[in-house]
């Protein structure tokens, strides 16, 4: 038996590998789960706007006929309220239980440029309020939900500066939860949101905090009028699918948060979308109070974009586990993976981070700035640097464990320049630890790597994990500070100048380096 045994690791190593099965567990939950999503009840009746006086001229304000058609639809047994092809101009608005907004092709909801037609609910100001409401959607076939968020953000600064409306304007803005965001749904059951375009927010496009079977698919996102326009933003909700959306953002693309330290962002299924950011493509962790769990990250792409095509981070306390990402395509993104743990808002609240698998990763990292020219592009902090590496970083009491990077293929401009910014091999102590500091791939200024950086971590491997480098750099490939049990089997590593050994190892134990024909 014990030789059997044997020979079927030596065969069929991953069927030994309890994150491997553990991660096939989450997959077949996580379909289960999202199954449930398509029960939620469509509704037959259908009532056009037009019904209740709603004028689609594009000037006359609708709030309360809109929102007097809601109520009935929710009081008569739910259905679709209905808009054909016009401008419908309207304030803040309440969507009702087992009521959908329906947007046929040509269709545009068009948010008020006066900020005091909208409210202030749950923290934040929104156009589509829904809160605590079960069986409530936008779907439509093609028609526009346009928030003005340009105009309403600077008539909003307009009032600050008249001192009818209180606020600091920190960096020369508003802040996020004054300025109105299209949609927020709070605590809410059964939700999709489908067929549209959501565009021109003043704030996060859409944020689902809380909710239960939320479906979003199938939605062109243009969220770059303003600071802080992400794509879609979920908050500590359970079983979430985000899938076929065209997403162009100011700000983060798709967000997870966990804003509070009771709740669990978890069962969220994240595929087939395409994203372009002046942020980070796919991302959570900020904030992290409570924590994420089985979250899938499928057949995606991150293109021209600022920051890293994926961030996770544990920075505020919470938990980040069983995270599997798989077939991300990374084009002219300014940095790939970043994993982190930190201690932003509660010292000594220590987060962690596991089990977490990123495997058919093509990525290419450019050498100079990917979001150039875009009416808000990423900032210039922490510069000068050298063109940073992937990194996974813990604390020096918090590490990073149990990450599989498989089938990984990054291209990097290389071409560090040591007279530039330098730090040697002799010289890791210098890269400091910032536990408090946010969250972002270049927060460390100049890293000793331009593969990958690891610090902080155990159980790692690599597998088949191909670095290619344009130009000639003084660093190495790959270092490990602070690694334990790690496993690096078929690398390739591919860059101009004199051979020198890829990986360098630094105060780490238990690092085994598999050197396969042709490898290395």
């Amino acid at each position: 038996m014990e030789k059997s045994r044997q020979s079927l690791e030596v065969l069929f190593p991953y069927l030994f590998d309890g994150l491997f099965w553990r991660m096939i567990f989450i997959s077949i939950l996580l379909v289960f789960s999202l199954s449930m999503l398509t029960s939620i009840p469509a509704f037959s009746a259908d009532y056009k706007a037009s019904l209740f006086g709603i004028k689609s001229n594009g000037t006359t304000l609708n709030t309360r006929s809109i929102q007097k058609a809601i109520d009935y639809i929710h009081e008569n047994g739910g259905g679709r309220l209905v808009f054909d092809v016009g401008r419908y101009l309207t304030g803040t608005i309440y969507l009702k239980s087992n009521v959908t907004l329906h947007l046929l092709e040509g269709a545009v909801l068009v948010g008020s440029p006066n900020p005091f037609d909208y409210d202030f609910n749950h923290k934040w100001t929104a156009l589509i309020f829904a809160l605590e409401q079960e069986n409530v959607g936008i779907t439509g076939e093609g028609g526009v939900i346009d928030g003005q968020g340009f105009t309403v953000a600077n008539n909003l600064v307009d009032l600050i500066h008249k001192g009818l409306v209180k606020d600091p304007l920190r960096n020369d803005r508003p802040r996020e939860a004054i300025r109105p965001q299209n949609i927020y749904f709070w605590r809410c059951k059964n939700v999709r949101i489908e067929g549209i375009t959501l565009k021109d927010p003043a704030s996060w496009n859409q944020q689902y905090d809380q909710c239960q079977n939320v479906v979003i698919k199938n939605l062109i996102i243009d969220s770059k009028s303003y600071w802080n326009n992400d794509g879609v933003d979920i908050v500590d909700c359970d079983n979430v699918e985000v899938a076929n959306l065209y997403i162009d953002a100011a700000d983060d693309g798709i967000c997870l948060k966990s804003h509070d330290e009771k709740a669990v962002c978890q069962n969220v299924y994240i595929h087939d979308n395409v994203v372009r950011t002046s942020a980070n493509g796919i991302k959570f962790g900020t904030a992290s109070l409570g924590g994420f769990r089985n979250i899938r990250i499928i057949d995606n792409v991150v293109y021209d974009t600022y920051r890293s095509a994926i961030t996770f981070a544990a920075v505020d306390g919470g938990f980040v586990e069983d995270v599997v990402v798989d077939r991300l395509k990374s084009i002219n993104t300014g940095n790939v993976i970043f994993l982190r743990i930190g201690e932003r808002w509660r010292p000594g609240k220590k987060g962690r981070m596991s089990n977490i698998s990123i495997s058919n990763v093509y990525a290419e990292v450019p050498a100079t700035k990917p979001d150039a020219g875009y009416n808000y592009e990423g900032p210039w902090e922490h510069q000068p640097r050298n063109i940073s590496p992937s990194s996974i970083v813990g604390q020096p009491d918090a590490f990073i464990e149990n990450v599989i990077l498989k089938n990984i293929e990054i291209h990097h401009p290389g071409g560090g320049d040591p007279n530039f910014a330098r730090v040697g091999l002799d010289e890791l102590d210098k890269v400091p630890e910032l536990p408090a500091s946010y969250p972002e791939f270049s927060m460390f200024k100049e890293l000793p790597a331009w593969g990958f950086y690891v610090r902080h971590a155990s159980n790692i491997t690599f597998e088949n994990v191909k670095l290619v480098a344009a130009k000639k750099d003084y660093r190495r490939a790959i270092v490990l500070d602070d690694v334990h049990n790690v496993r690096i089997e078929g690398l390739k590593v591919e860059e101009p100048g004199p051979k020198k050994d890829p990986v360098y190892a630094y105060r780490s134990t238990e690092v085994k380096i598999v050197k396969n024909r042709d490898t290395l």
